[in-house]
C-alpha cells in the first residue's frame, strides 16, 4: 500500500496520559505539529468510562493525524485549576478540548456518539490542514487519470482509500478510473458499496450520472440520420431527443444541452419530463463549475419558472 506520510506510531505514541510536568510538551508543543485532542476525565465518572474507548478508537483509527492525552482531573487537580482558571470549562467531566497551534480551538462536554467523534476529529484536521498527504495523493492520482496513466491513479485511488474509507473524492475518482477502461459494471458496483456516510455524496453522484450517460452512449443512434429527421420534422420530439444522446455520445456536450433546452421549451411534459431530467443528468456528470453545466442551468430554470 502506498504511503501519505501519516504517522505510523503505535496506539501508545498516539494516546498518552498527561500530568502537569508533560502538558506544554504534549499539548501546547505537540498540537504544533498534528491536532491533539485532551480528554478531562475521572475515575467516578460514569459518561467518562463510556467516552474514553470510543475516543481512544477514533484517534487510533485517524493514524496519525490527531493525537490524544488523557488528564485525570482528580490526579492533576492544580493542572486542572490552572486551565479551568484560563477559561476552559472544566466544572463538568467529561470535557474534551481540542489544540491546534498551542491554542484551544473546539471542545465538547459529555458521552457524545462515534459519529460526533468522528466529526469533531475532522474538523480539527481541517482546521490544521493536516490530512496525512491525502490531499497532495489525490491530486496526483487526478493528474494521472487525465494524462491516461490509468493503472497508476487505480492504485493510488485505492490506496486512499485504504486509509480514509470515506473519502468521497478517492471513491469516485476510483469509479471514474473504471470507466475510463470502460468498465461499466465494475463502477457501478464500486459506488454501490460506498459508506452510507458518503453514498450521495456530489463525487459519488457525478460519476453515476457518467455511468448513466455511458450506458446511453453505447446505444445512441446515428448521428447524422437523428440530425436529418429533427431538421425534416422539428417537432419529432423523440428524435431531438435521441439526437440529443447521439450529441452527447460524440463529445457535443453543449450541442447535446441546446436540443435538450429546445426540447424542454416545446414540451416540457413530454414523455414524463424526459428532457429535464436528461439535462439533470448531464449536470451532474460534469464539474460544479464547468460553464456548460452552469449556463445550462440557469437557462432551464428561466424556463421552468417563467
Amino acid at each position: 500500500m502506498l504511503e501519505f506520510g501519516t504517522d505510523t506510531a503505535a496506539p501508545a505514541d498516539l494516546i498518552k496520559d498527561g500530568t502537569e510536568a508533560s502538558f506544554m510538551a504534549d499539548v501546547i508543543e505537540g498540537s504544533a505539529e498534528v491536532p491533539v485532542i485532551v480528554d478531562f476525565w475521572a475515575t467516578w465518572c460514569g459518561p467518562c468510562k463510556t467516552l474514553g474507548p470510543m475516543l481512544e478508537k477514533a484517534v487510533t483509527e485517524a493514524k496519525g493525524k490527531v493525537k490524544m492525552v488523557k488528564i485525570d482531573v482528580d490526579a492533576e487537580q492544580r493542572l486542572a485549576g490552572a486551565l479551568a482558571q484560563q477559561g476552559l470549562p472544566l466544572q463538568s467531566i467529561p470535557t474534551v478540548v481540542g489544540f491546534v497551534q498551542g491554542r484551544p480551538v473546539d471542545m465538547f462536554q459529555g458521552a457524545v456518539p462515534e459519529s460526533q467523534i468522528k466529526e469533531f476529529i475532522k474538523k480539527l484536521c481541517d482546521m490544521a490542514g493536516s490530512d496525512g498527504g491525502l490531499g497532495e495523493a489525490l491530486e496526483a492520482a487526478e493528474e494521472m487519470l487525465a494524462q491516461g496513466a490509468v493503472a497508476d491513479a487505480t492504485q493510488t485511488f485505492a490506496a486512499i482509500l485504504g486509509e480514509e474509507p470515506e473519502n468521497a473524492a478517492a471513491m469516485g475518482g476510483l469509479a471514474r478510473a473504471h470507466l475510463a477502461m470502460d468498465q461499466l459494471d465494475e463502477a457501478e458496483g464500486l459506488l454501490n458499496t460506498a459508506p452510507e456516510a458518503i453514498f450521495n455524496a456530489p463525487e459519488i453522484e457525478a460519476v453515476r450520472a457518467q455511468i448513466e450517460l455511458a450506458r446511453q452512449a453505447a446505444s445512441a443512434g446515428p448521428l447524422g440520420d437523428l440530425k436529418a429527421a429533427v431538421e425534416a420534422n422539428p417537432d419529432d420530439h423523440q428524435a431531438r431527443f435521441d439526437y440529443a444522446l447521439a450529441l452527447h455520445a460524440d463529445g457535443k456536450v453543449e450541442d447535446a444541452v441546446e436540443e435538450l433546452l429546445d426540447l424542454f421549451k416545446r414540451d416540457r411534459e413530454w414523455n414524463d419530463a424526459a428532457a429535464k431530467t436528461q439535462l439533470f443528468t448531464i449536470f451532474d456528470a460534469l464539474k460544479p463549475q464547468d460553464p456548460v453545466a452552469l449556463n445550462g442551468r440557469r437557462r432551464l430554470s428561466s424556463m421552468i419558472f417563467m
